[in-house]
């Protein structure tokens, strides 16, 4: 009998218990679209039980006791949502609908333009990566004077220093050489040629909007010259609200750096004026007699006008940089001894832009562009001093139309170029003059919801070199809201130019020119696989994540290479150049808490006759590990940490690996003033701690590849203003 008495009293309890647990059910879609959201986390912090949605946007918590509870629902791009609930729900309040509408601050940073589309990030084929808004102004303050650091930060990407005295360096995707990477300047291809090698140095962040770059072969989008990707540098624009900004950076180094920005509207019209002030002081860590961070001044000026005439849309721009840049022996360039090895770099730079677009009808526009670029400069080294002037010119024509299921984007292209040289050896003459027209067509097509195709065409005449055709496609394949896959592939191509890494490493100096009659366009071939995941884990904490799988080979690349007469020629051996490899990158979030972990690995090889080499200077396994705390509009610090593996020297030695760390920082004091501070390189990594980079002496110095940093730890500083 007391059995029974007990069953009873414990099959109560249980009933009790179970009808005082309740469910919550929801589905979450998008306000805009009404399409819903899968992989949205829903949260009740207080008891700390959270779920995600499903392929149809419903999510089911059970198990909830009697009570009042904040359900929180948040989603990747889009504002958090809170609602407030009492259990058990009222049949009113049992399985609603949650609509979440996409963060301003997230649509800022994700229209994108280097593509000629007019469709957002979600939702073009192409794999582009960006850097803007806090995640600039962040990598901005490390390097307010240039953006080499800010570039040499994301996974695949490697700036190469080419001068172990004066700083110039260039760009490499996925290992290729940097005269394979296009520079644009808001989609107009502004640095190229003579200026490439240091045209890294000389542009500063603080005008920038954002930074755009495709990896792979893109000559179809832009032109030759686009084989191993391009970068597209997006310029700040005027706002309704009015935009003036100041920064001031001071280094241990004793640099100084000092920026404006100003933008505004004014009814139909709008300007925005950039300036800046940059200064290096000749500095020597390694305490050997050269300069790693040379002496230098440079000053920057980029107005802007804007006309907003109704259908039509005007921008002109202008652009000026000048600069004076010594490095080479400290007591030369300190005035304490009239000899000395130098390496004197005088460079001005103006360059117009004009941007014009008019709207034929409400899915269709017309948009003019033009560029045209003056770069004098001189380089001066013992004994020898190598000048020239370069105008070129790009002009452009597109047409372009859209509507629910394709775009159409069709245009004309026209390139110049001439480079006089002024100062040189006898019998040495590198000028030359060319012209490149170009046409090209572009459709991007939702073949369904899932699945988007876009494909290119583009064909060129270069005066040199013939005619190409080139040929590229993009799929994107979207089973849900959280995994994207995209693959694309094309051809691309590099007229010979005496403008490259090697050529610079030497001043020109006994270089001869390319024989255009026995030389070709190197030829690329490229493709890609890239799959991206966002996982909403559970309430605050989300993992996305994202893999790049590529491969491009370079046909009949062009060799610099020593002569018995002591000269360099262009030479083109039968044989091929190509990198394969994978970039993956990991992104965790909890609340103020990030963890960024990127991985490069880049197989890049030399392929000549029947054998096989490694190509030199690149890391060809790379580490980037950020750990960020932010609190959102007050104060924000960093821990940085990458890695370079061992890489293989012009000289037939291998490099030491290594490693470089930092913490950046920045505090806001008040709404319109913030102060940042940076450890840069703290563990004060630099390659004249493990290895050489000179061989003979200071009076002539024989310099070995830079493969790691020369200029140790540096501690830099300052304020901004925003008024």
């Amino acid at each position: 009998m007391k059995h029974y008495i007990t069953l009873t009293v414990v099959l109560l309890l249980v009933s009790s218990i179970t009808r005082a647990q309740h469910i919550f059910e929801a589905t979450v879609k998008d306000e805009a679209s009404g399409k819903p959201l899968s992989g949205a986390s829903v949260y009740i912090q207080a008891l700390d039980k959270g779920t995600s949605t499903d392929s149809n946007g419903h999510a089911g918590l059970s198990g909830i006791p009697e009570g009042s509870y904040t359900i929180l629902i948040r989603y990747i791009g889009y504002e958090p949502l809170k609602t407030d609930l009492s259990f058990p729900l009222p049949p009113d309040q049992q399985n609603q609908v949650y609509y979440l509408h996409e963060t301003h601050e997230e649509m800022e940073e994700i229209i994108l333009t280097s593509t000629r589309s007019t469709r957002t990030i979600e939702d073009i084929p192409t794999r582009i990566e960006f850097i803007a808004g806090e995640e600039l102004a962040e990598k901005g303050n490390m390097k307010p004077g240039d953006i080499r650091m800010l570039l040499n930060e994301s996974t695949g990407i490697q700036t190469q220093q080419t001068s172990a005295t004066s700083y110039n360096s260039s760009i490499r995707i996925q290992g290729l050489d940097g005269k394979y990477t296009q520079l644009l300047r808001d989609g107009l291809p502004l640095y190229s040629g003579y200026s490439g090698g240091l045209s890294l140095m000389q542009i500063a962040p603080l005008d920038l909007k954002q930074v755009e770059v495709i990896k792979g072969s893109s000559s179809t989008l832009y032109g030759g010259g686009a084989i191993a990707g391009l970068v597209n540098l997006v310029s700040r624009t005027p706002e309704e609200k009015r935009q003036l900004n100041f920064m001031v950076n001071g280094t241990s180094a004793l640099g100084l750096d000092i920026s404006g920005f100003y933008a505004e509207k004014y009814g139909k019209t709008g300007i925005t004026v950039f300036a800046s002030y940059n200064k290096g002081t000749a500095y020597d860590p390694a305490d050997i007699g050269l300069t790693a961070i040379p002496d230098f001044e440079r000053f920057t000026l980029n107005p802007k006008v804007f006309l907003y005439l109704g259908k039509t849309e005007v921008e002109l721009g202008l652009n000026y940089v000048t600069e004076d840049r010594l490095g080479g022996n400290m007591d030369y360039i300190e005035g304490k001894k009239d000899t000395g090895y130098f390496e004197q770099n005088d460079t001005d730079r103006i360059s117009t832009q004009l941007l014009a677009t008019h709207k034929l009808s409400e899915h269709t526009k017309i948009q003019v562009k033009n560029s045209i670029s003056l770069f004098d400069r001189s380089i001066g080294i013992p004994g020898y001093t190598f000048g020239g002037e370069q105008m070129s010119s790009f002009s452009e024509v597109n047409i372009s139309s859209f509507d629910e299921t394709a775009e159409w984007v069709g245009g004309l292209n026209l390139w110049t170029e001439n480079f006089v040289q002024s100062e040189r050896d006898p019998g040495q003459d590198l000028g030359f003059s060319n012209t490149t027209i170009g046409v090209f067509v572009q459709n991007t097509w939702n073949i369904s919801r899932k699945w988007t195709l876009e494909t290119g065409l583009r064909g060129d005449y270069q005066s040199d070199y013939g005619s190409f055709l080139l040929p590229r496609f993009s799929l994107m394949y979207e089973p849900d809201d959280r995994l994207t896959f995209r693959t694309g592939g094309g051809l691309g191509y590099k007229t010979p130019t005496i403008f490259t890494e090697d050529t610079e490493r030497l001043q020109f100096r006994n270089v001869l020119p390319p024989d255009v009659s026995d030389s070709k366009a190197e030829r690329s071939t490229g493709i890609n696989l890239d799959v991206n995941y966002r996982w909403p884990i559970a309430g605050n904490f989300s993992l996305s994540t994202n893999a790049l799988l590529f491969y491009t080979r370079i046909n009949d690349p062009l060799m610099l290479t020593p002569g018995d007469d002591r000269s360099y020629r262009f030479t083109q051996p039968d044989g091929y150049i190509d990198t394969q490899g994978v970039e993956a990158n990991m992104k965790w979030s909890y609340k103020d808490l990030k963890l960024f972990v990127g991985y490069t690995y880049a197989d890049v090889k030399q392929h000549y006759g029947s054998g096989s080499s490694a190509y030199p200077l690149v890391a060809r396994h790379r580490l980037n590990n950020v750990l960020m705390y932010e609190k959102h509009g007050d104060f924000w610090i960093g821990l940085e940490a990458y890695y370079y593996s061992p890489q293989e020297l012009n000289d037939g030695t291998t490099g030491k690996s290594y490693w470089i760390a930092g913490i950046m920082s920045e505090k806001k004091l008040g709404e319109h003033f913030s102060v940042f501070l940076n450890l840069e390189n703290m563990l004060d990594t630099r390659q004249t701690r493990f290895d050489t980079i000179y061989t003979g002496n200071l009076s002539d110095p024989r310099f070995r590849d830079i493969y790691a940093p020369v200029d140790g730890f540096v501690i830099n500083g300052g304020f901004k203003l925003t008024l």
